[in-house]
């Protein structure tokens, strides 16, 4: 931790007496506040003060108070791109974050000069290879006949909803943010193969552990429960690529402490701080300096090449296409 502490000390005295207010989930919160709270602190002289609540609700505050009354916000990117949108976040100095320079290019930079990504994560397909066969190597494989009834989707409104309508555009031969018509046909295709949607990851768990599921369209950091539930249940290695999902820093408009800001989001995209919190299963690292064990990697998203496999989504265009997408999406699963 020698690197970011000396790194991050340099900003030390200027920043004494001060309170850093961070937007945040608030989940593993006694790993956070052992690796990066306690430490932090120590090296700004400073208090530390928390914002708690999911994604939307906590932008939506932001979003009252004109982008004032947090320093830091961690968000996904997909409401880090509503943020931006609506103005809340302001640009950041790439000379104030050296430890950009050691991050995989995915995080350096993901949103036009806004925060980098601390973290990354995948969307792809799992299935229990005891019951399905032959495996699922592509996503048009959802579509397959032999799989009737036995798919579990996450619902629209979820992080990865929309991008099952993708995959729906890609299975009918067309860009779904230009010709959602022939997206959702493909969606009113499949829906012939869904047991039920689901709208928590223990929702799902709980649909592929009673058997009413044994494919699941989820996220990477799920993996670990199912196949605690059913230790059959496989990634599937997907010929057209896992979709990637990362989480985002801003630092709001309206930020009091802004230096003390930067100083945060070094540290905590420092090599250290991001080997301890993906060897404590907290987050996977976006820092190429990390070096897992294969045991240790197993949960991630890790490593050059499978971070250079994973397809990027467009936010910027599926914010715009949200709201229609949400009501073709129920009118289809509702009847």
């Amino acid at each position: 931790m020698a690197l970011g502490i000396v790194m991050a000390g340099t900003f030390g005295a200027a920043a004494q007496a001060k309170t850093l207010t961070i937007s945040w989930w608030g989940y593993n919160g006694d790993k956070l506040n052992a690796n990066i709270i306690e430490p932090f602190k120590k090296i700004c002289g400073c208090d530390i003060v928390f914002e708690t609540g999911n994604n939307a609700d906590r932008l939506n505050k932001l979003k009252l108070r004109d982008g004032k009354g947090v320093d830091v916000i961690y968000l996904t990117d997909s409401f880090s791109q509503i943020g931006i949108a609506e103005g809340l976040f302001q640009k950041v100095d790439p000379a104030k974050l050296p430890n950009l320079a050691d991050l995989y290019d995915i995080a350096k930079n993901p949103q036009g000069g806004y925060g980098p990504a601390y973290t990354i994560g995948r969307v792809g397909i799992v299935y229990d290879s005891a019951k399905v066969n032959p495996p699922i190597t592509s996503w048009n494989d959802l579509w397959r006949a032999d799989l009737k009834g036995a798919v579990t989707l996450p619902g629209i409104t979820t992080t990865a909803g929309p991008m099952v309508v993708l995959q729906a555009g890609k299975n009918a031969k067309v860009d779904a943010f230009s010709d959602a018509d022939k997206a959702f046909e493909s969606i009113g295709k499949l829906k012939a193969n869904v047991a039920k949607n689901y709208n928590t990851g223990s929702e799902m768990v709980n649909l592929v552990s009673t058997g009413e599921a044994k494919v699941a369209v989820t996220q990477d950091f799920t993996l670990a429960s199912l196949k605690a539930a059913v230790p059959t249940m496989t990634w599937a290695q997907l010929s057209d690529g896992d979709i990637a999902t990362l989480n985002t820093v801003n630092i709001p408009k309206g930020s009091e402490n802004v230096e003390l800001a930067y100083q945060f989001i070094n540290f905590i995209l420092s090599k250290e701080i991001q080997q301890i919190e993906a060897e404590q299963g907290v987050d996977a690292p976006v820092s190429t300096k990390v070096q897992l064990t294969p045991e240790q990697a197993k949960i991630w998203t890790y490593g050059a090449d499978m971070i250079s496999k994973l397809n990027r989504l467009d936010y910027v265009k599926l914010n715009q296409a949200k709201t229609d997408w949400i009501d073709r999406w129920n009118e289809i699963f509702s009847k």
